[in-house]
């Protein structure tokens, strides 16, 4: 399992500009299975991701971000194993 870090690196004017591709970039990720959660960190500094796969398919895919093609944000990609969870954990319970 992964997290996607985005950090913005342009301002909000441009990253706004590439907002429409980078939410159809999401949805396509959450239709093909490999992205779980998407989210805007607070304050609006870039954004968090959790995905799964293997890293390289995982770092080609963030590659493809558009506000990372287009220079609006670098991705980083941490590898991590979850191995706790509270009791009752569901992505329903997460996203209440």
């Amino acid at each position: 399992m992964f997290i996607i870090s985005l950090t913005y690196t342009a301002p909000a004017d441009i990253l706004d500009g590439h907002l429409a591709d980078h939410r159809a970039w999401l949805d396509r990720g959450i239709a093909d299975g490999w992205l779980l959660l998407a989210g805007r960190r607070e304050p609006r500094t870039g954004g968090i991701l959790l995905a799964r796969g293997d890293r390289a398919a995982i770092e080609a895919k963030a590659a493809t971000d558009p506000f990372v093609v287009n220079g609006a944000a670098t991705a980083e990609v941490i590898a991590f194993n979850p191995v706790r969870a509270a009791a009752g954990v569901t992505l329903e319970s997460l996203l209440a």
